[in-house]
């Protein structure tokens, strides 16, 4: 078969071996596990930053990534992509349209031209091409990537799940509520889902003065790091804010993410009155600096699985709020490392976050507690090893 010729190949520099996608390896065995990841698009979103974490901090020696595209034209996409990694995009729209089966067998060859070891797939679309296609391929260790709670999922999408529980071997979820969610609703055989857990970048927080650095006489910053989007729960932060706002009326509250829900919530926030005390500042590239000047820091939202936000503010040192859903009931031991809250209950969120503020020597200790269960649980360097040692596990069985 002659070797397929695709406009979108990227060079990889790995080792200072360069290489390009659909080139055959020169290695026999002998060499790093073969993991080709699968994902719709990059965005600057919680899944995508963790996955493009980890293919940027893999040991080459130990592990071989692939990122495979099933969209990924659109400029946001392509900004992110990872320069040290071979990269293909697929083109594929809907997965309904004719052409998406040629692009599926053209993956196919690739896979097995590439001698894969390990499929990796996030979000359904990618799921539904990638499965099936690695499966055809010879594929041996096929794995699923649940990172949320499923508060998504149709009937048909469970029903699709189930059906893909054919061709998956293992699947990955992010925190046991995940994973628990995940068996109740595709209903996988329980060993076939394990728990490999997120990390942080700590030394971009390295630099974060403690709370107590804060001095009583700023004004009491609150703030959420959060896209825009329903199941967030920024509207109960805006109610929540209305109320501390009733007693600290020196409070700013201010939100950094972007997303539909924008022209809502400034509606919403100046209908509450805090006019001049609520911003919401759009996308923050530098995340450390905005989390150094809150004095609370709170996760609002109705469903997650372990959120990237709440690793962040642990290890930002900072004094945190946070719904009682998903793996931040993992992470937060309520009283120790923070607060937590009902979902969707705006007056306790609003009599948390007031507590925290007017008890400084609270949020201190709180703050300090959660960085330092960040630095001894959750780095980034941490999450590593652990997925490194997963693939490698997968071979030697």
């Amino acid at each position: 078969m002659q070797p397929l010729t695709l406009p979108h190949a990227r060079v990889a520099r790995n080792g200072g071996d360069p290489r390009i996608w659909g080139k055959p390896p020169q290695d026999d065995f002998a060499h790093p596990v073969r993991v080709c990841f699968l994902i719709d698009e990059l965005a600057a979103a919680g899944t995508e930053t963790q996955l493009l974490a980890l293919i940027r901090h893999l040991d080459r020696r130990r592990v071989r990534p692939y990122l495979c595209l099933l969209r990924g034209d659109n400029p946001v996409s392509q900004a992110l992509e990872p320069d040290d990694c071979p990269i293909l995009r697929l083109g594929v729209g809907s997965l309904c349209r004719p052409a998406t089966l040629a692009r599926a067998w053209r993956f196919v060859c690739l896979l097995r031209r590439e001698r894969i070891d390990v499929l990796q797939v996030y979000f359904p679309d990618s799921s539904y091409f990638g499965m099936p296609a690695a499966w055809l391929a010879g594929v041996k260790h096929r794995v699923r990537t649940r990172n949320n709670l499923g508060h998504w999922l149709t009937p048909l999408h469970r029903r699709l799940g189930r059906a893909l529980n054919a061709f998956t071997t293992l699947t990955i979820a992010n925190c046991e509520a995940a994973r628990q969610a995940l068996l109740a609703a595709e209903q996988p055989r329980p060993e076939t889902v394990l728990v490999l857990e997120n990390g942080v970048d700590l030394e971009r927080f390295a630099g974060i003065p403690p709370l107590s650095a804060r001095s009583a006489t700023d004004e009491p910053r609150v703030g959420v790091v959060a896209n825009l989007r329903p199941v967030k729960g920024l509207d109960v932060f805006v109610r929540a804010a209305e109320s501390v706002h009733a007693r600290h009326p020196r409070a700013v509250f201010t939100v950094a993410g972007e997303g539909e829900l924008r022209a809502d919530l400034e509606t919403q926030a100046a209908a509450a009155g805090l006019a001049g005390h609520f911003t919401l500042l759009g996308g923050v590239a530098d995340v450390p600096a905005f989390l150094a000047n809150l004095d609370v820091a709170v996760l609002c939202s109705h469903a997650e699985g372990m959120s990237n936000a709440l690793l962040e503010y642990m290890a930002a040192g900072r004094a945190i709020v946070a719904t009682a859903v998903g793996a931040a009931t993992e992470l937060i031991e309520d009283g120790v490392h923070g607060l937590l809250v009902p979902p969707g209950d705006a007056a306790r969120l609003g009599d948390a976050i007031a507590r925290l503020l007017a008890d400084r020597s609270s949020a201190q200790r709180l703050g300090e507690a959660a960085r330092r269960r960040a630095l001894e649980q959750y780095s980034r360097a941490a999450m590593v090893q652990r997925f490194e040692d997963f693939y490698e596990g997968l071979i030697v069985r």
